[in-house]
């Protein structure tokens, strides 16, 4: 699903990387970028090797400084922050009060300033909201996206002092006093393994230092493929943290008040989430791939909608959907005509 915040925002100026042979530009929210260089599988085996970058220059990106910086957005966000050390990285939620995902934040600190990157288009509602919620705290809040752009790599480490900071996907790790609502043993993010370098704008394409270059396409696959959940696909204006198995590396269970606490303590402690998040391996013998937010179906009845749908280079066609929790674990699925073998989870 598409989240309105992005379909209201100013399309920002085409990536200089889109001048380069054989890029393809996408559309709404991702036309500066490229979905693809010509080759989209060979782009996904690249980045499996871990020797391909993606060029993420649509997404925002954000700056708080301030010697309260940690505590204030510690305060306010799903995540533990206080005390972060320098160049450790953390993802954290912004719920709204009554437990729905209004935010992403991807997060790293220099130790003089926390970088924060968020979807397309959402930096200005996430600034303006932040910057409400500073009243007599010392911190600032700027929107560096025209200066600021981020680079995606298969990197699953930290970065390093000397090279450029990088915020690194914790996925699917449990980080910190949290649980996971899907498997923890066996889970196929276990290969997944990527990072976001920040650097600024006007260096984006001396940055790729001659890299091979994948698209958004390759890059979407593989993140299905590890039932890694993204704002703004995975999420709808109704969804809480717990149906899409987001806890594991966004929440702290025990952190103190934020808004939206009471809902993930009460779901968590009482009983099970409205709805859950399944990958779907779909028939491959088509030319056509559903679209996001098509029905899903059980029994000629609708039981939820496609969020995201990719093409792997191993396992075909591929997608993530958000399904009633009652839906039977076993039952076939038709999504678009075509026929979907859903593999849970998170658990009915």
């Amino acid at each position: 699903m598409t989240n309105p915040d992005t379909e209201a925002a100013a399309p920002k100026a085409p990536s200089p990387l889109l001048g380069l042979p054989g890029a393809v530009a996408g559309e709404g929210p991702t036309a500066s970028v490229a979905v693809h260089y010509g080759d989209p599988m060979r782009e996904q085996r690249l980045l499996e090797e871990g020797l391909a970058v993606v060029d993420l220059s649509h997404r925002d990106v954000l700056t708080v400084t301030g010697p309260e910086r940690l505590s204030w957005l510690h305060s306010l966000t799903t995540q533990h922050l206080l005390g972060l050390p320098p160049r450790e990285s953390r993802e954290a939620l912004i719920l709204t009060p009554k437990g729905k995902v209004e935010h992403s934040l991807h997060l790293v600190d220099d130790g003089e300033t926390t970088w924060i990157t968020t979807e397309p288009g959402a930096g200005p509602a996430l600034a303006d909201w932040l910057d409400k919620m500073r009243f007599m705290l010392r911190v600032e809040v700027a929107d560096v996206t025209e200066q600021w752009a981020v680079l995606g790599e298969p990197h699953g480490a930290e970065s390093a002092a000397g090279e450029p900071l990088a915020w690194r996907d914790p996925w699917p790790g449990l980080v910190g006093d949290t649980v996971a609502y899907g498997p923890e043993e066996g889970h196929p993010g276990a290969d997944w393994h990527w990072r976001e370098v920040l650097v600024q704008r006007a260096n984006l394409l001396a940055a790729t230092e001659d890299r091979p270059l994948a698209g958004l396409w390759a890059l979407e696959a593989l993140r299905i493929a590890a039932w890694r959940p993204q704002l703004g696909h995975e999420t709808d204006h109704r969804t809480i943290v717990h149906e899409v198995d987001w806890l594991r590396t966004a929440v702290h269970l025990h952190k103190g008040c934020y808004r939206g606490q009471e809902t993930v303590a009460r779901v968590h402690n009482l009983g099970r989430p409205p709805r859950r998040l399944v990958f779907l391996h779909l028939d491959g013998s088509g030319h056509t791939l559903p679209a996001e937010g098509a029905e899903v179906y059980a029994a000629d009845r609708a039981v939820g909608h496609v969020t995201s749908v990719g093409r792997h280079h191993v396992d075909g066609p591929i997608a993530l959907a958000i399904i009633k929790r009652n839906t039977d674990p076993h039952a076939d699925l038709l999504v678009d005509g075509i026929s979907a073998a859903q593999t849970v989870i998170v658990a009915p």
